[in-house]
């Protein structure tokens, strides 16, 4: 596989593609589930979203789309995720996800071929308000 490219013309297909808006409607024992996860009990998280809620609201459409084209890499990692904040998630919000994949790199690892695919993600609440802007990295080797 060394020098091949493991970027299917499916994955190329991908690039800026609106998927979503996937809709959630944020409730408090769905805030309070979280913040058990994330083992963090500040009573303020069942009212607000905690910061990495954000995260956790992903158009799953783009996910299976992802992580099920035809690439021969088996492994997979988060290699980051930046949140910009404008406003709070609440209780009661009803937030729309809209995601893309903006770029795909390959890169030769020690291990064989490395592929670095990145996301954005808007997060708008049933205002018409931008409350999130995300950015994440997955890596698949």
């Amino acid at each position: 596989m060394a020098g091949e490219s493991v970027i299917s013309e499916e994955l190329n297909k991908l690039l800026n593609v609106e998927f979503g808006p996937e809709v959630y409607e944020i409730e408090k024992g769905m805030l309070k589930k979280f913040a058990e996860a994330i083992e963090d009990p500040n009573p303020r998280w069942l009212e607000e979203a905690p910061p990495t809620f954000p995260a956790s609201l992903v158009p799953k459409e783009l996910l299976n789309k992802l992580f099920n084209a035809d690439i021969p890499l088996k492994r997979l990692l988060n290699g980051s995720s930046e949140l910009e904040y404008f406003v709070p998630i609440k209780a009661g919000d009803v937030i729309s996800v809209t995601a893309k994949l903006t770029r795909l790199r390959q890169v030769a690892g020690a291990e064989g071929p490395t592929l670095f695919m990145f996301t954005e993600m808007t997060y708008t609440n049933q205002r018409g308000e931008v409350a999130v802007k995300g950015k994440n990295t997955y890596i698949k080797y």
